[in-house]
C-alpha cells in the first residue's frame, strides 16, 4: 500500500457483487476506455449479460433453421409439354377380390381398339378374404359431401406427404419385387389375388374386372348372380416402372360392395413425372402420378357389375427437381448470419445503454429537497 492506495483492491481479480447476468456480459460498459484496456477498467453490467444471452439464443435458432433448410434443399416444380413420344406404358396392379379366380375376367380395352387379355399376363392366387381386410395399413375409402369416395387425390398419401425428392429417389432405387401371397393355413379360399405388371398402349383406356359370362359373350359361360361380390382391397395401382415403396392414391384401400350387382368406377388422370436431385442422371427416376375420383353404385341385372379403372394420359410432363446450395455457399450464409446478429445486438445494447444513461441523467437533475419540505426551501 502506497499513500493509502490499495494495489490489490485496485487491480485484483475479485469480481464485484451484482447480478448473475453480469457473468455473460459481452458488451462491457467502458466509461473511459484507453487504447488497450485491462480487465480492471471494464465494468460488466446485467443489461449486457441479458443481451448476450438473447443474442446467443437467436443465433442458435437461426443457425439451426439455416442448417435444416440447406439439408432439405429447395424444390422446383416445372410443367412442360411432354416431348418424348412413347407408345407403351406399364401398369402395376395388386388387387384382392372377394370372388374365386375362376369366376373372374380381367381385360383391357383402350382407345386404339385393342383388347388385351390381362388374365393371361397377370398372376392369380387363391386366398382368404380375412387375411387382407385385417391387414395393417388397409383403410376404407371415405365419402365427401357429394357421396363420392375420398381417395386422397394426389401423390404420396398415407404418411408420405412430407417426403422430399431425395427420399423419393432413394425409395425408387430399391429393388422391385412383388410380395408373396399369404398361406391359407386351413382357411378356405374364398377370394382371388390378381397382381403383376402389364405393358399397355400409351393412350386412354379402360382396365376392368368383371364376372365370368358378363360383359363379354361367351358360349356356355354364365355365373350364378348370388356368387357376385366385388368387394376389393387395392394394395398397388400405379403407372410406369414399379416402385413398391412409393405410395399412390389408391394404394392400401378397401371398398365394399353393398349388393351382388355393384359397379365401381375409378377415373384417373395420369401425369408423367420426373424426380431429380441436383440434375444428376444417376439420381433421377421417371414415373407417373395420378389424381383419381371414384363412383360406386348398385346397378340392375341388365348392367355389367365389376371394377372399371378408366385412365387418361395427360400430354404434360411434371419435373420436380431438388437443388441444394454448395457447402461454400452454406458457410458464407452462416458467416452472414453471425455477423448480422452481432451487429444488431451491438446496436441494440448501445441504444438501450444510451436510453438508460439519458433517463438517469434526467433523474439526477431533479432537486432532492429536505425533510419536511417539498422543494427543499420553506415557503
Amino acid at each position: 500500500m502506497m499513500n493509502g492506495y490499495d494495489e490489490k483492491s485496485r487491480y485484483g481479480d475479485e469480481p464485484e457483487p451484482g447480478s448473475f447476468a453480469r457473468a455473460f456480459d459481452a458488451f462491457p460498459n467502458m466509461r473511459h476506455p484507453p487504447a488497450k484496456s485491462k480487465p480492471q477498467y471494464v465494468t460488466r453490467t446485467s443489461g449486457g449479460g441479458k443481451w448476450t444471452v438473447a443474442i446467443t439464443i437467436i443465433t442458435i435458432l437461426l443457425l439451426w433453421s439455416e442448417l435444416g433448410r440447406w439439408w432439405q434443399g429447395a424444390e422446383d416444380h416445372t410443367f412442360s409439354v411432354e416431348k418424348g413420344v412413347g407408345h407403351s406404358m406399364q401398369i402395376n396392379l395388386d388387387i384382392v377380390l372377394k370372388m374365386k379366380c375362376k369366376d373372374l375376367h380381367v381385360n383391357v380395352q383402350d382407345a386404339a381398339g385393342d383388347r388385351i387379355l390381362a388374365a393371361s399376363r397377370l398372376k392369380e392366387d387363391p386366398t382368404a378374404w380375412s387375411q387382407w381386410v385385417d391387414g395393417k395399413g388397409v383403410h376404407k375409402l371415405g365419402k365427401d359431401s357429394n357421396g363420392r369416395a375420398v381417395t386422397g387425390a394426389g401423390w404420396h398419401d398415407e404418411g408420405f406427404g412430407e417426403e422430399h425428392v431425395h427420399d423419393i429417389v432413394a425409395m425408387g432405387r430399391k429393388k422391385a419385387r412383388w410380395g408373396k401371397t399369404p398361406r391359407l393355413w386351413g382357411n378356405k379360399p374364398d377370394s382371388c389375388r390378381i397382381y403383376g405388371s402389364l405393358d399397355l398402349n400409351k393412350v386412354q383406356g379402360d382396365f376392368h374386372i368383371t364376372a365370368r359370362g358378363h360383359g363379354y359373350a361367351e358360349y356356355g359361360e354364365h355365373l350364378d348372380h348370388n356368387s357376385f361380390n366385388f368387394s376389393h382391397v387395392i394394395s398397388e395401382l400405379s403407372f410406369g416402372p414399379y416402385y413398391p415403396s412409393l405410395v399412390n392414391p389408391l394404394d392400401r384401400t378397401i371398398n365394399l360392395a353393398e349388393a351382388h350387382f355393384h359397379k365401381f368406377q375409378y377415373f384417373m388422370s395420369v401425369v408423367p413425372t420426373v424426380y431429380s436431385v441436383d440434375g444428376s442422371v444417376s439420381r433421377t427416376i421417371f414415373t407417373n402420378q395420378y389424381a383419381v375420383t371414384e363412383q360406386s353404385k348398385e346397378v340392375g341385372e341388365r348392367m355389367v357389375p365389376g371394377l372399371f379403372f378408366k385412365y387418361d394420359i395427360e400430354p404434360i410432363l411434371l419435373t420436380i427437381e431438388e437443388r441444394r446450395d454448395s457447402f461454400l455457399t452454406f458457410i458464407v450464409k452462416i458467416v452472414n448470419i453471425l455477423s448480422g446478429v452481432l451487429v444488431a445486438g451491438h446496436w441494440g445494447f448501445t441504444l438501450t445503454d444510451w436510453v438508460r444513461e439519458v433517463v438517469g441523467r434526467q433523474r439526477r437533475k431533479q432537486p432532492e429537497g429536505f425533510i419536511g419540505t417539498k422543494t427543499g426551501f420553506d415557503e
